[in-house]
């Protein structure tokens, strides 16, 4: 009896050992393709956020999400390589893999869109923090972007959340991005004044004024418009562009104040209206 015991318990153990030990090294295995997944993952992500930090159009934030991208593509990778040492067969699982992606996809369009496109923004950088833009009918002063929205603060403060898709869809102006800005003054004068002498005043309040430059072009001053009872006088100023709100703010006070002391008075609109009297149907101006 215990010998019959014995020699079932030995070809158990003979059946089981093969596949202990089979068992035993696709774990192993799997163990060691963690492991160097992991490393690889990991060095892989370093390695492209170091390579596109060198680069002086890649924001900071482009580079963690490429580096998070090139991890989590090793991780995958790994993880498929893990279920094939246990016999699993990943063709299928990458099938609903495949369909579940598409199915997450299209009920996350909207804001796959929004991200696709800040990535876009973030390469291609048409604005950068603290540039004045205007999107569409919305301007401000850029504060922030992120891969989903971009951050604007309005002249009086408020703010304003822009999804990305809207942003790169749309004509942007960069109102910053120039050093240059020209600024276009506008000065009105009747029509018996002397428009030399009003154009030299303008001239000599420009050339008074260091911040008005020379390149690329001289300051212009220019007959704009003749109308009934006024002639408007266009003066054009290259400034740079942090300067270029308070220069024309000087400016206009300065030439106001300059025409007044020579006797150019700028014109008021003036209406003559004529009343029809029902009395004897003659013509009344009041």
């Amino acid at each position: 009896m215990d010998t019959q015991l014995l020699d079932t318990a030995q070809k158990n153990i003979d059946l089981l050992l093969p596949l202990v030990i089979s068992q035993g090294l696709h774990l192993l295995g799997a163990v060691l393709i963690v492991v160097i997944g992991l490393f690889l993952a990991n060095w892989v992500g370093r390695l492209v956020a170091r390579g596109l930090s060198r680069a002086p159009n890649v924001d900071e934030m482009l580079q963690g999400f490429f580096s998070s991208i090139a991890r989590y593509a090793i991780l995958t990778i790994t993880g498929l390589a893990v279920l094939s040492q246990f016999g699993i067969q990943t063709a299928s699982l990458l099938t609903v893999i495949g369909a579940a992606g598409l199915a997450v996809g299209l009920a996350l369009q909207g804001t796959l869109s929004n991200m696709a496109a800040g990535v876009m923004l973030l390469i291609f950088r048409p604005f950068r923090v603290d540039h004045y833009v205007e999107v569409g009918a919305l301007a401000g002063k850029v504060k922030e972007l992120t891969l989903f929205t971009t951050e604007l603060s309005t002249a009086d403060n408020v703010q304003v959340l822009v999804p990305n898709s809207q942003v790169w869809g749309q004509p942007i102006k960069n109102y910053s991005f120039y050093p240059l800005r020209r600024a276009d003054l506008i000065f009105t004068i009747g029509n018996s004044d002397d428009i030399e002498k009003a154009m030299a005043i303008i001239s000599q309040v420009i050339a008074a004024d260091s911040r008005c430059q020379k390149e690329p072009i001289a300051p212009l001053v220019a007959v704009n418009a003749v109308g009934q009872g006024s002639i408007d006088l266009v003066a054009q100023v290259w400034t740079s562009n942090v300067n270029l709100g308070q220069v024309k703010f000087d400016l206009m006070r300065i030439v106001k104040e300059k025409f007044t002391d020579a006797g150019l008075a700028i014109p008021n609109p003036t209406q003559t209206i004529y009343l029809k009297t029902a009395e004897n149907g003659t013509d009344k101006q009041a």
